[in-house]
């Protein structure tokens, strides 16, 4: 046929056909096998690209702890409830009985408590701790009456003391009860035409009584809270 196109050999024509269905082949692969087509566990986890797979396509528990990233874990991918009580939580529903801790209830178990309740604990310079009150060491500097002491003691905060406590309170080291005796806040029966009396603790340390309009000497006694 002179110079025309010289007739191939079978090994060219051979290997022709096979690139040409080796280049199909990729083509189908390409465009019809996916994830569907894949046999389960046909895969090992080495062949798979890196961020290709989302999380939903994951079964529960494939996935153990000791092979998830530190901090790869985030509160809102936790459940609570499958968490158990932290061991320094044990106490913590009794937490709200503790938010007053830091005003004592009562000023001897709060040792050095800087207030209690909110008020100022101890007793004032000048006043003794007595029978869950502070009390006047001494006795006033002036007399007055019955009524004038009281109101005295009740413009300061405090009040005249009780007839047995401050004959207790007399028998403290260092106390002394004024020589013509001193007012208590007492008041016996009221007597005929609407006079009463008061009661009052005499320097020997006795109990008597005196007409309110008489001048006595008289001491206060405060709460521990100011």
């Amino acid at each position: 046929m002179g110079r025309g196109i010289r007739r191939q050999g079978p090994a060219l024509v051979v290997a022709i056909v096979a690139l040409v269905v080796a280049l199909g082949g990729s083509v189908y692969a390409a465009t019809k096998i996916d994830g569907h087509t894949v046999k389960v566990g046909s895969l090992p986890g080495n062949r798979v690209v890196p961020h290709s797979l989302p999380g939903n396509r994951l079964a529960p528990g494939t996935i153990p702890a000791d092979l998830l990233a530190p901090g790869s874990l985030t509160g809102k991918q936790v459940d609570a409830a499958t968490l158990g009580e932290v061991p320094s939580a044990v106490h913590a529903s009794q937490a709200d009985s503790a938010r007053e801790a830091g005003s004592a209830r009562f000023a001897t178990a709060a040792g050095s408590a800087a207030s209690v309740n909110g008020h100022v604990a101890g007793c004032a310079p000048g006043t003794r701790a007595f029978a869950g009150e502070c009390w006047e060491v001494n006795f006033s500097a002036a007399t007055a009456t019955a009524p004038l002491a009281a109101l005295v003691c009740a413009e300061r905060g405090g009040e005249l003391p009780d007839a047995l406590a401050l004959l207790s309170f007399a028998q403290q080291p260092e106390i002394g009860i004024a020589s013509e005796g001193e007012w208590t806040g007492d008041i016996p029966a009221a007597t005929g035409g609407g006079h009463y009396s008061v009661i009052i603790v005499t320097i020997g340390a006795e109990i008597g009584s005196s007409l309110p309009s008489e001048p006595k000497r008289y001491r206060c006694v405060y709460p521990v809270l100011g």
